[in-house]
């Protein structure tokens, strides 16, 4: 395999997307790739990985500020390596019907890294989620665990196939 060792990093504020990424990292491994799962916040330096993967909640179709301060930390180093952007958030069966485009802020973050794919999963918003406004929408049936292994597993897969193809595939 070319590409050895990948962050997968997570901007997540009520553990959905933190849930997402350790589903990649678990994946990742599971096709012998060494996956480091951390939170973007702890992150200050990716010049020991090989590949980056980056997800980030949305809330009012903002990433998570998380993983929008870490693309702004090491957008240099960011851009000199492979590099894939997630987003969470439907808290509906809508990312798992159609493919949804990155938000205009992740959008711009991938035209600044040359980021190779961006992908949106499912959200999930329970009776476990604090805050007054999740607890209200769950209680009157519009929350939900919507956030699909299979579909997260796929596109592991699918960055674990590029890793080893890799660099020509690059951008």
């Amino acid at each position: 395999m070319t590409f050895k060792r990948v962050l997968v990093a997570y901007g997540s504020k009520h553990g959905a997307t933190a849930g997402i990424a350790e589903e990649i990292g678990r994946t990742l491994r599971d096709d012998g790739v060494e996956a480091v799962v951390l939170p973007a916040g702890d992150i200050t330096d990716v010049s020991s990985y090989d590949g980056v993967v980056l997800g980030g909640a949305l809330y009012a179709g903002r990433w998570n500020g998380q993983a929008r301060r870490c693309v702004r930390r090491n957008a240099e180093q960011l851009s000199r390596r492979p590099v894939w952007l997630f987003s969470s958030g439907p808290v509906d069966s809508s990312a798992e019907q159609y493919d949804i485009p990155p938000v205009l802020g992740v959008a711009r973050s991938m035209e600044r890294l040359g980021a190779r794919e961006h992908m949106t999963f499912g959200g999930a918003m329970t009776a476990k989620t604090p805050g007054l406004v999740a607890r209200s929408l769950v209680r009157h049936g519009k929350g939900g665990d919507f956030r699909n292994s299979a579909q997260i597993q796929a596109w592991a897969h699918h960055i674990a196939d590029d890793l080893e193809a890799g660099p020509e595939t690059a951008r």
